[in-house]
């Protein structure tokens, strides 16, 4: 049996953030919290799944409030590198539509989650009928840290991720989906940022959401820094650069369809670029976006579609940081420890000259 759920369960989870060490990204101005559920009606849940040292994994649940067979989302889906199972990629590329919240979690958990996202779809209000269901689950791979041929995440996790999705701040860090997973050296994580473009005399949300998992050099405001040893068990190797993931989630309240959104999926994969991630060939880099008020005043032109596209660009790299920073370093599976980015040391590398950033 998995482990009891645990929602918003995360060590280390109130470290810091980018903004805090006044660390800014773009121009635009930020929603209220700086995260994705600055866009109305979207909810996230965590519920993380450790057992020391061998397993660190969990799941995240975004949750637009209106989403449902019966009522879709318009949708667009962009795979960067297609090294992965995002599960629903198919039906939402050929229809445009988003009938369920989107999952995030571990590689091989990732099919046990899926056929519970189905079962508290059905047991929904004015889901008594439904005899066809597109659930769309995410993934990341977290086997360096956590036990992943355990799959250890069950219908319990999911439905508690989901029961307990709220508005308001988003644990980011090592929770949730987010827990085993690290990026560009340095433990990882869940990390989200949101922005509100003015597109003509209107003003938008742009809120995003990241599963961090994937390998490269970090940089930061352009700036290129390495970790100072990569995290492994005494006398092992680090992560495999080659294997890895990013899972980018995007929601909006502008009007746009999802031939848009599509695009706007695409600058989210482009922007993990900024973050110095490597594309490598085992890294499954995606991107959902999905709008929550279609008809909310007249469309969004392609011409005018310019501010969103940057506010996704700033909004990704930043989350991505996010992740960094709120992830505390990690012992898991094997022994093996992946340190935490030190916000100390990358106030002071990009205060003068670069240097290591060790976790703390």
């Amino acid at each position: 049996m998995g482990s009891p759920p645990r929602p918003h369960s995360a060590p280390g989870a109130a470290r810091c953030r980018a903004r805090d060490l006044g660390i800014v990204i773009g121009s635009c101005d930020t929603g209220p919290l700086n995260t994705i559920t600055d866009v109305p009606g979207v909810r996230v849940g965590h519920t993380t799944v450790r057992r020391p040292p061998e397993v660190h994994t969990g799941v995240t649940a975004v949750v637009p409030d209106l989403v449902g067979p019966r009522t879709p989302l318009p949708a667009g889906v962009f795979t960067g590198n297609g090294y992965g199972k995002l599960i629903g990629t198919t039906q939402l590329t050929e229809l445009g539509e988003l009938e369920t919240p989107v999952l995030l979690t571990s590689t091989l958990s990732a099919f046990r989650a899926a056929d519970a996202l189905v079962g508290w779809v059905l047991g929904r209000p004015g889901c008594e009928e439904v005899r066809s269901l597109n659930p769309v689950v995410g993934e990341c791979n977290d086997g360096f840290l956590s036990d992943i041929r355990a799959r250890p995440v069950h219908e319990e996790h999911v439905r508690a991720a989901l029961d307990t999705a709220s508005g308001g701040p988003v644990a980011e860090g090592c929770v949730g989906a987010g827990t085993g997973t690290v990026a560009l050296g340095f433990k990882a994580g869940v990390g989200t940022a949101s922005r509100v473009p003015a597109v003509g005399d209107r003003r938008f949300t742009v809120g995003v959401l990241v599963q961090a998992n994937f390998g490269g050099t970090l940089r930061v405001l352009g700036r290129t820094f390495a970790p100072p040893h990569p995290g492994a068990a005494p006398e092992g190797p680090g992560p495999d650069a080659d294997v890895g993931s990013c899972m980018i989630v995007v929601a909006t309240d502008a009007p746009v369809d999802s031939r848009q959104l599509t695009r706007v999926a695409r600058r989210a994969v482009f922007a993990l670029a900024r973050t110095g991630a490597a594309y490598s060939h085992g890294s499954g880099d995606y991107a959902v976006a999905f709008g929550t008020r279609p008809h909310a005043g007249h469309p969004v032109a392609d011409a005018d579609l310019g501010p969103l596209f940057e506010a996704v660009l700033d909004g990704v790299e930043e989350a991505v940081l996010n992740s960094l920073l709120a992830a505390s370093t990690t012992t898991g599976f094997g022994g093996r420890t992946v340190p935490a980015l030190s916000a100390e040391a990358l106030v002071a590398a990009l205060a003068g000259p670069v240097q290591g950033l060790g976790g703390r």
